[in-house]
């Protein structure tokens, strides 16, 4: 049988963009080439055009130029199969179809409508039902609104919206369902949103994502009372954030003693391809309306959503919008119906079976980890997996654990739930960048708070999650457990020891995933704000540097980009062997240094810089003694050399020298008599205190011993500590030539004004260069 020339042309070349898109490997030289090339700012067209081999190279660098900037971040594309190259191939047949003749148009583009509408009818268990394929997953139900209007308001097509002032229409949705559906439909139908009811879910009984049924009753018996006309209802399958389905057999009776239309949508309809479906999900069939999102489901790339419907009138079906007597409308089906030919019944039910097994492995592994609170409506088939970390949920009945369990069951702060939202919050970030494959999410719930969700129909074969993903993922989980729960038994620990200590400032910050924040508290009389906000600035910037340089294994930080508290320390996740009183008082103690090296390069600047402009005063005054000391003719050129070779005049030199020590000036006459600098009174020395206390060889800071993992017998530690406490008590001696660290350097421009001052008012120093050396260190170590 003979073969298109043009859809094998299609093919192959189909097949060479595909190799050459997903093609990551470049050469050098266009590597280099592309560093310095800003593609991202628009040119102008080519006015000799391009081959396609440059243009599909042009879109290779923009889909993949960014990956070496990327690398830090958790990038994967879609897993586009040989089933992926069916769909992406039938826009590219699509295209070339719209150019056949208007008969033979019509005839394929029936057969692939048919065809398509009739596979997906029976493999969801829809009977009697037709289709409509749309590229926005909203616009079906939009569709659905416009033909229950036409079809509730007879004279809507003529009259338009002036017959729905009579009974003003009602809209009920779920208080569950996506965020923004309802506002979009009534800004799209043009109603106001007084048409739109939220139906609150259930509170006492069952499940707190379903749809209240009771309560939904009384609503439409208040709108029916009040002259409204009650006329749709939209119903969850598997909510968006939970995956929970509402009560549907009920639901359907409520709407058909309310003549009301029932639509459903979620991810749940999934398993109505499956050989076992919940009674729940099954109901679905039975609605006037249904959207399939297959594309997420089965992996396939650019193929449209599906709502199914039953409807007898197709005029009204016409006039909504559901149907068109355009042939190239109805090719919207075609990547779909490619699609599904090449994968079989077969394979479409394997990959939904494959995708709820992945969540029941997952939600075995939860059941049997403490700590992990787990949110599914059927333990059975629950394609949707939403847990979270809660101290309080423990699994365990050991004995040996009963100190922990009570600790555990205690409650922690004040702000409880804003603390677990914060840490789940980043255990799912953690989850996410740690195994990419495994599609998890955070989710905001109404009444759980935070949590961590697997929606695998939703990810796993666009991802293509595999059984040991799962697994991988919990591992992952089990390492993150100890962490969490360390760092928040310690949390309470950390702010009492930070309120304790003097200093150090408490910043409660409850979206902080971590041991806390603190702030080295630094106050100075005599400053204004803008000053002391600065140097406060200064010594926190230089505590979380001098904190990052010790060797532990913390996680000091300014905290997040935005939101965060300004001039503060975050420090990150902790494990169980922290000392949080070493912490805090090694904190504490370099926050002091630092203010202190602060403070005295300060006063040694001003003492310098007052020295310098005493000495000028002294100076000049000076000048002014020995001009009328040597008489007014000595002052004149010519006159003055004679006299002086006459009579000469002798007169000490008379200079000033600044002693550091004593922060005073002295004059230089005992110098220039004894031909040496006198030596001074030395200050005593002051021993420098440790920051970190001594510890075992290999030992880190900040780590305390755990009974269980301590190496030594009792006596030997015991021993050993009195050892370290006895080297801790014994007092610093320097000896005469021991030094010490110098001090932090002046600022240029007040040592090029001492270097002035001394070098042309002969302004000397009464210490030897040795001494000198000396003083300074003292003064640094005071």
């Amino acid at each position: 049988k003979m073969v298109d020339p043009t859809l094998a042309e299609m093919g192959k070349n189909l097949n060479e963009a595909m190799k050459m898109l997903e093609d990551n490997k470049r050469k050098v030289e266009e590597e280099n080439e592309k560093k310095y090339a800003r593609k991202d700012i628009p040119g102008p067209l080519q006015g000799s055009g391009q081959d396609m081999v440059s243009i599909l190279q042009l879109v290779q660098n923009l889909m993949h130029g960014e990956e070496e900037e990327e690398t830090s971040q958790a990038y994967r594309l879609q897993n586009v199969g040989e089933q992926g190259h069916m769909a992406l191939l039938g826009h590219s047949l699509a295209a070339y179809i719209s150019v056949l003749d208007r008969e033979r148009l019509r005839k394929l583009t029936t057969r692939i409508l048919s065809d398509t509408t009739l596979w997906l009818c029976r493999l969801f268990r829809y009977e009697n039902g037709s289709a409509y394929y749309h590229e926005d997953d909203r616009e079906g139900l939009l569709k659905i609104c416009r033909l229950v209007i036409h079809t509730c308001y007879e004279d809507y097509t003529v009259e338009g919206f002036n017959v729905l002032y009579t009974k003003q229409p009602v809209i009920y949705i779920s208080s569950a369902a996506r965020t923004g559906l309802g506002q979009a439909l009534c800004n799209q139908l043009g109603l106001p949103l007084s048409c739109l009811c939220r139906v609150p879910c259930n509170t006492m009984f069952g499940s707190q994502h379903q749809m209240d049924v009771a309560l939904l009753d009384r609503l439409i018996k208040d709108d029916v009372e009040s002259g409204k006309l009650p006329l749709l209802l939209v119903a969850n399958a598997g909510t968006p954030g939970a995956g929970h389905t509402d009560k549907l057999g009920r639901l359907k009776e409520l709407c058909e003693q309310y003549n009301m239309w029932l639509h459903v949508e979620g991810v749940n309809l999934a398993t109505l391809a499956l050989g076992y479906v919940s009674s729940s999900v099954l109901a679905a069939t039975k609605c006037d309306s249904m959207t399939l999102t297959l594309g997420s489901w089965l992996g396939l790339p650019a193929v449209p959503a599906v709502t199914l419907y039953r409807h007898e009138d197709p005029s009204l079906s016409l006039a909504a919008g559901l149907t068109s007597s355009q042939p190239v409308e109805k090719l919207r089906a075609l990547p779909l119906w490619l699609s599904l030919q090449y994968l079989g019944h077969d394979g479409i039910v394997e990959r939904i079976k494959h995708a709820s097994q992945l969540s029941q492995r997952l939600l075995e592994n939860l059941k049997n980890l403490d700590f992990i609170k787990t949110s599914v409506e059927d333990e059975l088939s629950s394609p949707v997996v939403v847990f979270k970390f809660c101290r309080q949920y423990s699994n365990r009945d050991q004995t040996s654990h009963a100190a922990q369990t009570s600790t555990i069951q205690h409650p922690i702060i004040s702000n409880e739930r804003h603390i677990y939202d914060t840490f789940n919050q980043w255990l799912g970030e953690q989850l996410a960048q740690l195994v990419p494959a495994s599609g998890v999410d955070v989710v905001e719930l109404e009444d759980e708070g935070t949590c961590v969700r697997f929606s695998s129909l939703m990810t796993s074969a666009v991802l293509g999650t595999e059984i040991q993903d799962v697994d991988q993922l919990v591992d992952c989980l089990k390492m993150k457990i100890p962490v969490l729960t360390s760092t928040l038994q310690l949390r309470e620990e950390f702010e009492q020891e930070v309120r304790r200590t003097v200093g150090l400032l408490y910043i409660e910050d409850l979206s902080w995933p971590g041991l806390g924040v603190v702030r080295y508290d630094y106050h100075s009389d005599g400053k204004n704000d803008d000053k002391q906000e600065k140097e406060l600035e200064k010594i926190n910037t230089e505590l979380l540097k001098k904190l990052n340089e010790l060797e532990s294994d913390l996680t000091f930080s300014l905290g997040p980009e935005f939101g965060g508290q300004k001039n503060c320390v975050y420090i990150g996740m902790v494990t169980e062997d922290l000392d949080v009183s070493e912490l805090v008082e090694t904190i504490a103690a370099t926050g002091r240094e630092i203010e202190e090296n602060s403070r005295l390069l300060e006063n040694m600047t001003e003492v310098v810089r007052k020295g310098i402009q005493e000495a000028q005063l002294q100076l000049q005054k000076a000048n002014e003694e020995r001009l009328l000391e040597e008489g007014l003719l000595r002052q004149i050129p010519v006159v003055g050399s004679v006299l002086n070779w006459f009579s000469p005049f002798q007169a000490l030199p008379k200079g000033r020298t600044f002693n550091l020590t004593a922060g005073s000036l002295e004059s230089t006459e005992s110098t220039y008599v004894s031909k040496a600098q006198g030596t001074g009174s030395t200050p005593p020395p002051t021993p420098t205190s440790s920051l970190v206390k001594q510890r075992l060889p290999g030992k880190k800071i900040f780590k305390r011993s755990l009974r269980s993992s301590d190496a030594f017998s009792e006596t030997s530690s015991v021993s050993h500590c009195d050892d370290l406490e006895k080297v801790d008590q014994r007092p610093p001696t320097l000896s005469p030539g021991q030094e010490q660290g110098p001090l932090e350097t002046e600022k240029p421009e007040e040592q090029k004004e001492v270097a002035q001052a001394t070098d042309t008012e002969d302004i000397h120093s009464d210490k030897s260069p040795h001494d000198c050396v000396k003083v300074e260190e003292q003064e640094s170590q005071r």
